[in-house]
């Protein structure tokens, strides 16, 4: 039957609601004269018989131009209620006016309050009566999975009626931690202690736990985010503030633990970032990114829009990446010019080239009015990297040689180079040559160009392409195993935005030649963060202690150039900064002289794609350089000689292990 009726027609269901008002209403009026008289067939019945017409005749229209009918019975609530509290009063109103013009001597008015008390029960009642009936019967019909919710406060009640309106979930209980909301119900549902988490879970059949803690401070959503990590079901949560004020997500939008609950679970803090040092640095400038399409590079622009500079230059050699980012930075900012006046609106200048190009370079610089640079192009990839050095140096070192000549030559403000950990004592070729690029813009900084160049150094950033943390959800959702290099290896973390924020400020404290170096805190397991992610989801891992685990972890050995430990510093002299979390490190440079004669031998050795003798200038050049992987001679050398043409030459083949 309930089938049948959820089939029909939209327009005919409104039909059905309003046929079984204009039943009601009578009825509604009928119990009012009983109640008043105190009578169930009281005489005054015959004598008003056209009060029983004139409800539903003046009450219909008004419920029709009100919209009353206009709410679908799945998702009737509170709106709904005062649409029908307001619609019932304006009839009981037109009813009153009728009836003292009529018979001003022999009507009770007392009978139109008891009425508009009696509507406003049934027909209310009728409503979320037909709601609670439509829930239970598509509840019956599918199976959803069975929630707790964590949290009773005011996010916790919201999302409970949210998904009440879904398909996919259906709460069960709430749980908190505060005292005074035990024993209580939200919506119906009950609130247990913490303590009873564990055996709510057994007996209800919990298939996961959604947080709903928004407000909570980093320390108490550390400490429940551990609490639940070795419970028998996944642990979801709610979306982040941000997401929802900025209309990106809405409460109901239930997904898994994000990188920054990660981040809470493995004891990492988030940097607090200086307001006044990213404003300084931006604010009202005309800036570019370099690989603003990528990890770094798009957070980088994100953050710099939201900075207010006079133009953003989106600089990327891939035209799919170009597009998405400046089709996601124009949608924010139509959003936000309601806020600000035309003058202070930011000029988007998407342009494809090549880092590598400087005459490009320098021409987008001059057109544009460039006055800060973000350098955030790299090929990042440690094992691509080593099986392709030519193509890694050449993008590295000429690709961040070109941008700051062409820096230079147009007397650009501030040039600001993104490195990495792996430049610290490498063993990989992507990390000397990301050492070989700071040795350069050391260089540049030592010579009075009119530009400060400065460059700055951190770890792996959670959620970038190549970053585990992705790889190891896709790894789970898909059913294992997970893959971890080593069990001993350990990195240290912080998220994309963290990054993007330290390279920020780092530019406005810049003087030039500065190694500006986050403090990080303490290095993480990687084997550690994989158990973490696994039991989160409700898994159990598979091991000897458990042979019959859902998800195995299997070591694969240390991929090509990869190291146990990474490092953030050569040596230990370092020097704080305005910023309480960002170091300067004093660090050894070469000679101008000495880089310029490596570039010119490195630019030999690429242009003959002769990768021992590029990987043995990086080894003259680059302290504590120790590749881990030999490189042997190419198979054959493109060139002009050869015949063959060089646009045509072919990297070295490289063994794989």
């Amino acid at each position: 039957m309930i089938d049948r009726l959820l089939d029909l027609p939209r327009s005919q269901k409104r039909a059905l609601v309003l046929s079984l008002d204009l039943l009601l209403m009578p009825l509604c009026m009928w119990l009012a004269f009983a109640l008043r008289l105190d009578s169930l067939w009281p005489s005054e019945i015959a004598r008003f018989w056209w009060l029983y017409a004139a409800a539903p005749a003046l009450g219909i229209p008004v419920f029709i131009r009100m919209g009353t009918y206009r709410a679908v019975m799945r998702y009737v609530g509170r709106r709904t209620f005062y649409s029908i509290a307001q619609a019932v009063t304006l009839q009981v109103l037109l009813l009153g006016l009728f009836a003292i013009l009529a018979w001003p001597q022999e009507f009770s008015r007392s009978i139109l309050v008891i009425y508009w008390l009696v509507c406003l029960l049934v027909l209310g009642g009728v409503r979320f009566v037909g709601r609670s009936c439509l829930e239970y019967h598509l509840n019956a019909r599918r199976s959803p999975h069975r929630v707790v919710i964590f949290g009773a406060g005011e996010a916790g009640a919201e999302l409970a009626q949210a998904l009440r309106q879904g398909t996919d979930y259906a709460p069960v209980a709430f749980v908190d931690d505060r005292r005074a909301l035990h024993g209580n119900e939200v919506h119906g549902l009950t609130v247990y202690p913490t303590s009873q988490l564990a055996l709510l879970i057994e007996r209800n059949r919990i298939d996961a736990i959604l947080l709903a803690i928004p407000y909570a401070r980093r320390e108490r959503r550390r400490k429940v985010i551990a609490a639940l990590d070795r419970l028998p079901v996944s642990v979801k949560t709610m979306p982040s503030l941000k997401d929802l004020v900025r209309g990106r997500a809405s409460v109901g939008d239930v997904r898994d633990l994000d990188i920054d609950d990660l981040l809470d679970l493995i004891g990492r803090s988030p940097v607090s970032p200086d307001e006044g040092l990213l404003a300084k640095a931006v604010s009202g400038k005309s800036v570019m990114v370099t690989g603003a399409g990528g990890s770094i590079g798009s957070e980088l622009c994100r953050q710099i829009c939201a900075l207010r500079p006079a133009r953003l230059v989106l600089f990327d050699i891939s035209e799919h990446a170009l597009y998405e980012i400046q089709r996601e930075l124009e949608k924010c900012g139509r959003s936000a010019d309601d806020a600000i006046t035309d003058g202070d609106s930011i000029d988007l200048i998407p342009v494809l080239g090549s880092v590598s190009d400087e005459a490009r370079v320098v021409s987008v610089i001059r057109a544009f009015g460039v006055q800060v640079i973000y350098h955030a192009a790299a090929y990042k990839h440690v094992p691509l990297v080593e099986h392709n050095p030519i193509a890694g140096i050449h993008n590295n070192v000429f690709g961040t040689w070109h941008v700051a000549r062409a820096a230079k030559i147009t007397r650009v403000e501030t040039f600001i180079l993104i490195s990495t950990d792996k430049a610290v004592r490498p063993t990989n070729i992507m990390g000397a040559a990301k050492r070989m690029a700071e040795l350069l813009v050391q260089g540049f900084a030592a010579q009075p160009t009119g530009t400060c160049f400065t460059m700055v150094r951190f770890g792996n950033v959670i959620g970038s392409s190549g970053s585990v943390v992705p790889l190891f959800a896709e790894q789970i959702a898909a059913g294992g195993p997970v893959t971890v290099t080593d069990p001993n290896v350990v990195r240290y973390f912080m998220t994309i935005p963290e990054a993007a924020n330290l390279v920020i400020q780092a530019g406005a404290m810049a003087r030039g030649g500065e190694v500006f170096v986050l403090d990080m805190g303490e290095p993480v397991k990687i084997l550690d963060i994989a158990h973490r992610m696994i039991r989160l989801r409700g898994l159990q891992v598979r091991d000897e202690q458990h042979p019959n685990g859902d998800i195995a972890v299997q070591f694969t050995g240390l991929r090509p150039g990869e190291k146990l430990h990474e490092e953030l510093l050569i040596d230990d002299n370092v020097v704080p900064t305005d910023h309480p979390l960002i170091l300067c490190a004093q660090e050894a440079s070469l000679p101008w002289s000495k880089v310029t004669e490596i570039l010119l031998g490195l630019q030999a050795a690429c242009r003959a794609f002769d990768s021992s003798r590029a990987v043995a200038l990086l080894l003259k050049a680059v302290v504590g350089y120790r590749p881990q992987c030999a490189i042997p001679d190419p198979i054959w050398r493109g060139s002009s000689a050869s015949g063959r043409g060089a646009s045509t030459a072919l990297e070295p083949r490289r063994k794989v292990r």
